[in-house]
């Protein structure tokens, strides 16, 4: 190259490399998540060939950690934690406890500083809010009483990690990060204190009045790039402030800035427009930890390594598994809470990222950490796949208790219609179907729109129509006709695909935007296609020239 572009190369061999391995992991039906950090270690020190900018990465990571915490904050709710709160509570707060004593005993073991084993322990008893959500999505476990104690359990154990992160600086200082200085350690807490209560005070008094209303006044202007660009200012600006005037992280201020945007009516827009640069970053971010890891490790240290995984996935399921049950709750439920959290993700890897680059954690340490995240992530989708196996045999044919069964209308139709979608579209096709006597089932991932349809008396499931077992769901072999009322001609051509192969006789109709996407969805099975601009355009011709002043003079 002519010049030197170090930003343009990481951002290019780290996407591509990102993407390539990510799809590879796909196929092998682990988590992209798995591929990301492969793809690292490939452009990484350790490895031969390309290394990509450690520095460059390192910043790029920052922005999608900002990105990550701010979309934890905006996913937030108060409401699903109050509603599981006597089981998530004290059962995440014991588990964290339990799980972080076991690492600093090993790191204990191994001669660490107390300040390794600490952070050793803590980014071992945290796990993958992504993986979980979308193991639990997959399997239609979201809207059980099961999954919903999950993702409370999850919930208590994010809100843990970022309080972890404000003091863990302030601990290491106080305690010199094994270098032998260092002050009183209570001063050092007091002090983060009075900086998280002054942000908090400011975010609470100045944030809560000004975020929404600077978002609801630009999308007043009808421009979705200032929308977007709102958001993503909000995001990186509170994170950057927060840092710069009260030295707290900048996942504290990326968290907070998004559980304000949650209160704001357009929160669901915002989590929608904010999303694709949040996945761009956040595979970056992924990457970069992936650079960071030394496969050595697996060889030099082989039976570490096993025993950090065992911490993780005996440590964190034993202890899950025990609290559920003495809390009275059914096997069935401690099984999938324990599965759900026999792994480790994306806070592991931020909490080990600060406690390399602060003194807290030896590289050893890290490169542990790293390795048994990778390998309870590649090991997760097995346990669940044991899970489903051991329900199938031991609970087979038994109706789930009432807490537990999904609410709505009976899903044992015949001769029915699919619709896939329940938004404006959807909402009113299945409205007119029903109507005019024809049995209607939805197929929709937004919670909201399927208890919408549940409470008009329409049978409704929650999940992604390209699932296989969302669609096995909806009878297919059975229905009649399956109209795609989704904008996304991806998915919907990968359904239509699915669809057609279930059922060769069925009739497929789908919605699109542009000539491409019809012929993208007429080639995927579709019998009929509807271009929403087209049918637009013909409606208004003939509202003109029906209307009388629209005639031309004889």
């Amino acid at each position: 190259m002519p010049h030197s572009m170090p930003l343009l190369a990481t951002l290019a061999i780290g996407f591509v490399m990102a993407f390539l391995f990510g799809s590879l992991a796909q196929r092998l039906r682990t988590p992209p998540l798995v591929g990301y950090l492969l793809a690292g270690m490939v452009v990484g020190p350790f490895t031969p060939g390309f290394v990509a900018d450690a520095g460059i990465a390192g910043e790029l990571a920052e922005i999608g950690v900002i990105l990550l915490m701010f979309g934890v904050g905006l996913h937030f709710s108060l409401k699903d934690l109050m509603e599981v709160r006597t089981v998530a509570l004290p059962g995440a707060i014991a588990q964290i406890a339990f799980v972080t004593l076991l690492g600093y005993g090993f790191g204990w073991s191994l001669g660490w500083s107390p300040m390794d084993g600490l952070v050793f322990g803590l980014a071992l008893s945290v796990a993958s809010t992504v993986v979980v959500m979308r193991a639990l999505e997959e399997r239609r476990l979201l809207d059980t009483r099961r999954g919903k104690i999950a993702v409370g359990w999850l919930i208590v154990e994010d809100l843990a990690m970022v309080l972890a992160l404000v003091l863990l600086p302030a601990v290491a200082g106080s305690m010199g990060a094994g270098d032998g200085k260092g002050g009183s350690i209570w001063a050092a807490l007091a002090l983060t204190f009075v900086k998280v209560a002054g942000f908090v005070a400011v975010m609470l008094i100045v944030g809560r009045r000004v975020i929404p209303s600077m978002l609801e006044r630009v999308a007043a202007t009808g421009s979705r790039e200032l929308f977007t660009l709102c958001v993503l200012a909000i995001a990186l600006g509170v994170a950057f402030g927060a840092a710069k005037l009260f030295d707290v992280s900048f996942a504290l201020g990326a968290f907070f800035a998004g559980m304000l945007l949650n209160e704001s009516e357009l929160s669901h827009k915002a989590a929608a427009d904010s999303l694709p640069m949040r996945d761009a970053f956040a595979v970056l971010f992924f990457v970069s930890v992936g650079m960071l890891f030394n496969p050595g490790i697996l060889i030099a240290h082989p039976w570490l390594v096993l025993a950090t995984l065992a911490i993780i996935i005996i440590g964190n399921g034993t202890i899950a598994f025990a609290i559920v049950r003495l809390l009275k709750l059914p096997v069935a439920t401690a099984l999938t809470i324990a599965v759900s959290l026999s792994q480790i993700g994306e806070f592991s890897f931020i909490l080990a990222g600060l406690g390399l680059a602060q003194g807290m954690l030896s590289q050893q340490g890290h490169d542990l950490i790293l390795a048994g995240a990778l390998l309870s992530i590649i090991a997760n989708p097995f346990l669940f796949t044991w899970l489903a196996r051991w329900q199938a045999r031991n609970i087979a044919g038994t109706p789930l208790p009432p807490k537990e069964a999904a609410p709505g209308p009976s899903l044992d139709l015949d001769a029915h219609a699919i619709v896939i979608g329940y938004g404006r579209v959807g909402s009113t096709l299945a409205g007119l179907l029903r109507d005019r006597g024809m049995p209607v089932l939805i197929i929709d991932d937004n919670i909201d729109h399927v208890v919408r349809a549940h409470a008009a008396g329409i049978p409704g499931i929650r999940g992604s129509a390209a699932s296989d077992q969302v669609l096995a769901e909806a009878q297919p072999g059975k229905a009649r006709i399956a109209i795609l009322a989704i904008p996304q001609p991806l998915e919907a051509g990968e359904t239509l695909a699915k669809l057609r192969a279930i059922n060769p006789a069925l009739t497929l109709l789908a919605r699109a935007h542009s000539d491409a996407e019809v012929e993208h969805l007429m080639k995927h099975g579709a019998d009929g296609v509807v271009m929403a601009e087209r049918e637009l355009a013909h409606s208004l011709a003939e509202m003109v020239m029906a209307a009388p002043a629209a005639m031309p003079a004889a």
